[in-house]
């Protein structure tokens, strides 16, 4: 088996994983907000926070080292054309990252002080979770494009 083959099938395995985890992480995050149910909303709040360490920053890491890897190995220039695109947009979903990953902190911890107080979820869980959502329409839109870049490299 070739290096290129290996890292393209870890690249292609880590942006499934990114991509999966991402969603679905959105999904239950999102699902889970609109309940109003506190203990749920709490227990879904670890889990996101420990997925995220789990798959979703791993998955980033090993997308950004195979990618310049296999960019390096074929002799795509890494400043130009689809791959510099697919490059800015990675950033771009990075930069949203950033702040979703300490805001679904800060969402975890309020959940469970609402949970310990016996307390209904309240205007800043809910300031924060619309945060949340509409810092996850770029990157997720980024990732999206990032795909098809990939496959039509156009």
């Amino acid at each position: 088996m070739s290096a290129y083959f290996v890292l393209k099938l870890v690249h292609v395995l880590s942006a499934a994983v990114l991509a999966g985890t991402g969603f679905g992480i959105a999904f239950f995050k999102w699902i889970v907000d609109r309940t109003g149910n506190v203990s749920a909303i709490r227990l879904v709040s670890e889990k996101v926070v420990l997925a995220d360490w789990i798959f979703t920053l791993p998955a980033i890491v090993v997308q950004a080292v195979t990618g310049v890897a296999l960019a390096r190995i074929v002799g795509y220039p890494l400043g130009g054309g689809w791959l510099f695109g697919a490059i800015c947009l990675f950033c771009l979903a990075g930069v949203c990252r950033i702040p979703v990953v300490r805001i679904q902190i800060r969402l975890r911890d309020l959940a469970r002080t609402y949970e310990t107080h016996g307390m209904p979820i309240g205007e800043k869980y809910l300031f924060y979770s619309r945060v949340w959502f509409w810092l996850g329409v770029p990157a997720f839109s980024a990732i999206l494009v990032i795909f098809w870049l990939m496959v039509a490299k156009p």
